[in-house]
């Protein structure tokens, strides 16, 4: 790390953990220099730090708490941060080089000069500063306040620290140099996940074809469909969350367990933090790089966890060309696409040149060609996307708000006033015994019936299937344009007369099928299938999750603890329905492998860490699910959406799937006797000897305590379980409950690196300090900044 000017480096206090003491503590002191710079500071915030390195941020200000937040991310994850920074820049290729991959392990995976491609281009257009002037579909000037001083508060810890962690210390673009600009981008960039960055290849690559060139149709099933572009299955990324109301808890008021299935790597990772600008703001919970608020979390009055919502978040248009693949038809005659010279800078050996990439717009947004989601770029037509989160910048002003939220009620209304939500459900419980489950987030405005009046030919398959219309762009400016809700935030967008929502004093969950069945009784219909499938399939995950709560009402109320002991109960619901009538020993007999049939036949159903056959079955799932084998004889009913499917098929394709399962784990050199733990372990930065650890792959296994390897629960855990929260309201305060399960430093030789880990490794809770009494039993540190 380099230090510009006459900045130096502070390396004292609390033995490396936080490599800082600032010139407010008496442990140390600053360079005049440093003092001058914290004299003219705008900024005073104290920063409490409790143990596991959690920062308890405090300032008079919303400005302040943001300085402090940036500042106490940095120290965190200061690798991911800049990185997430670098790529807000479109500067990947010029300091990492063009050709590595860069996957966010969320939505989009592309090449360094992908990402800057795109990246440039909405540089050149301008897209965040113009959303930061727009008074309807920009931010709040509190919110640019916040995102300035985020900014100042990365450069002050930058200026004042000196790198230690082996990913990036020797990075000699890291300079403390960040603007609020790079921030706004790198919040923008998160709102298109679910979109824009997920056809990132799509766009980047998409090229005219030459004159009267035929471009072969390739062989697309609905299947393919369903795999590729369907998003009621949550695989690719998901989560659980439970709302337990006061008609059902012994405090006769509202708990809530969330569990965001997210990256343990990279930029979509969680930090932790607690906010405060007295009489104002008092939050805390999970926030996702980048971000100066809480985006999961809590507050006195109201708890609320995320979960992947099944709504699109874009349409695509299909255009018939006028002649030449880069003109097209529309209502008012023909017009040209805008073509997009992006000059990109890349570093080569010999030093650093410029690339040049095209890419092609309608008024309506990138040009894509996706052959195996039938979007292919042809002489005669071709496809564009509008992106409804491409067109805001409100998801930092609704977070914020959220957490000034005084009940579940009042935290929906805050989500529909923001207009933010980028593509998430939400599930919330409140002191006064109120539950809510609510998906509204940022969904085009394309109701059943426009789709049916504009959807072509090819667009009506991909709406039958998966819900989502391909509409007419020759009419995308006039009667095939999105609609206008009175309700909405701002026009576009569905407002929430047309978006699902329950609330309460009984339960909810979502595992991130659709909105349907929030729980055994409620059914939510009538909704634009844009948002979602009804009457449809429910994973094994989102079973189990129901049957938790289920299972314990025939027992008795939700505890506080009871409520807490779903996270690791470990269930694999996928196995207990295999199991009945013997017929997944008789899949496994039947395959001659006489020892790993004994291992399953004796496993415990669970995923515990200490369970034996556990590997097998998550092997079994996964190989079916890989190689689209059905499990299952009797297949899913709308008239029995939480036991359909069932009955373990015992054909050959199921029995062969077996077979290459217990060969997998022999291949992958484990003992088919093995304890779980021994093949399921951490697999992130911090833990490369790995931790043993419980949990499964999620959908096929049905495994509510998520964590696999890209899929597999064979190998290192980088994704699934990790900003879990367990949050009671009761007569006398808030009972909060949490684990960060990758630990909340980044930097392998921090303690806090995977300390968390561990309490995730043993099935354990972290006791969150909330108030002033709590948080001084718990206090490591303080740290004053301004």
């Amino acid at each position: 790390m380099k230090f510009r000017g006459n900045q130096s480096p502070i390396r004292l206090g609390l033995a490396g953990l936080l490599l800082v003491v600032p010139i407010a503590t008496t442990a140390g002191v600053s360079t005049a220099a440093d003092a001058a710079a914290q004299a003219d500071s705008p900024y005073d915030v104290t920063i409490q730090v409790t143990k596991h390195g959690i920062p308890h941020i405090e300032g008079d200000t919303f400005a302040d708490v943001a300085y402090g937040a940036g500042w106490a991310t940095t120290a965190a994850v200061t690798c991911t941060l800049m990185d997430t920074i670098l790529t807000a820049r479109g500067e990947r290729s010029l300091e990492l080089g063009p050709d590595a991959t860069y996957a966010d392990r969320v939505g989009g995976s592309g090449t360094n000069l992908q990402w800057d491609t795109l990246v440039t281009d909405l540089h050149d257009r301008q897209v965040v500063e113009s959303l930061l002037a727009d008074p309807v579909a920009g931010p709040s000037d509190r919110a640019k306040s916040m995102v300035e001083a985020e900014a100042a508060g990365i450069d002050e810890w930058l200026s004042t620290h000196e790198i230690t962690d082996p990913a990036c210390a020797d990075q000699d673009w890291i300079q403390p140099d960040v603007t609020s600009t790079d921030v706004w981008y790198a919040i923008y960039l998160a709102q298109l996940i679910g979109s824009t960055t997920k056809f990132l290849g799509a766009i980047t690559t998409a090229t005219p074809p030459g004159s009267g060139a035929k471009v072969a149709a390739p062989h697309v099933t609905a299947a393919d469909l369903r795999e590729t572009l369907g998003s009621d299955s949550g695989e690719s990324f998901g989560s659980n969350a439970t709302a337990v109301g006061g008609a059902d808890t012994t405090t006769k008021r509202g708990m809530l367990l969330g569990n965001p299935h997210f990256p343990w790597l990279g930029r979509y990772r969680f930090t932790e933090m607690h906010l405060t600008v007295p009489g104002k703001l008092d939050v805390a919970g999970g926030a996702l790089v980048g971000f100066p608020t809480i985006n999961i979390g809590f507050n006195d009055d109201v708890a609320w966890s995320h979960t992947v919502s099944t709504a699109y978040r874009f349409t695509p248009y299909e255009y018939k060309t006028a002649g030449t693949p880069t003109s097209y038809q529309t209502a008012n005659g023909t017009a040209q696409l805008e073509r997009r010279d992006v000059q990109v800078q890349v570093k080569t050996d010999d030093g650093v040149e410029t690339v040049t990439k095209t890419l092609w717009r309608t008024p309506q947004g990138y040009v894509l060609n996706s052959p195996e989601n039938l979007m292919s770029w042809r002489a005669t037509s071709f496809w564009a996307m509008r992106d409804a989160n491409a067109e805001h910048l409100r998801t930092l002003d609704t977070f914020l708000s959220m957490g000034q939220a005084s009940s579940a009620k009042n935290l929906l209304h805050r989500q529909d006033e923001g207009g933010g939500v980028p593509w998430v459900n939400t599930i919330a419980a409140d002191r006064t015994g109120h539950v809510l489950y609510a998906d509204h987030s940022v969904v085009p405005n394309v109701t059943d019936a426009l789709a049916k009046k504009c959807v072509t030919g090819v667009g009506s398959l991909m709406y039958s299937q998966v819900g989502l219309p391909g509409l007419d762009g020759t009419y995308a400016d006039s009667r095939c344009a999105w609609g206008t809700d009175a309700d909405a935030e701002r026009p576009g967008i569905l407002g929430p007369q047309h978006l699902p929502s329950v609330l309460t004093k009984g339960w909810v969950m979502n595992a991130n099928n659709s909105y349907w069945a929030p729980n055994d009784d409620t059914r939510l219909t009538g909704f634009p299938r844009i948002i979602g499938c009804e009457d449809c399939e429910r994973s094994m995950r989102t079973k189990v999750v129901m049957s938790y709560v289920r299972n314990q009402l025939k027992k008795g109320k939700e505890s506080p603890r009871t409520l807490r002991s779903h996270e690791y109960a470990n269930r694999v619901y996928a196995a207990e329905v295999a199991r009945v009538g013997g017929r997944l020993d008789q899949v496994c007999d039947a395959t001659g492998e006489t020892e790993a049939c004994q291992v399953l036949h004796d496993w415990d159903g669970r995923s515990d860490k200490t369970s034996v056959g556990a590997g097998i079955f998550e092997e079994f799932v996964r190989i079916a699910d890989a190689n689209g084998v059905d499990l299952w004889k009797t297949p899913f009913s709308a008239a029995k959406p939480f036991t359909t499917p069932n009955t373990l098929s015992t054909s050959q394709d199921v029995v062969d799937t077996m077979a290459a399962a217990i060969q997998s784990l022999r291949d992958q050199g484990y003992a088919l006797d093995a304890p779980y733990g021994s093949m399921h372990f951490s697999g992130d930065r911090g833990d490369e000897a790995g931790i043993p650890l419980g949990g499964g792959v999620g959908n096929s296994s049905g495994d509510a305590n998520a964590a696999s390897n890209n899929g597999s629960a064979i190998g290192g855990v980088t994704q699934g379980s990790s900003y879990i929260q367990a949050i009671a309201f009761t007569k006398n305060g808030v009972i909060a409950r949490n684990v960060l399960t990758y630990g909340l430093y980044e930097d392998p030789s921090s303690p806090w690196s995977n300390d968390q880990t561990r309490i995730y490794s043993d099935e354990g809770w972290v006791s969150f300090p909330w108030t002033d009494a709590q948080i001084a039993k718990q206090l490591v540190d303080t740290v004053h900044l301004g």
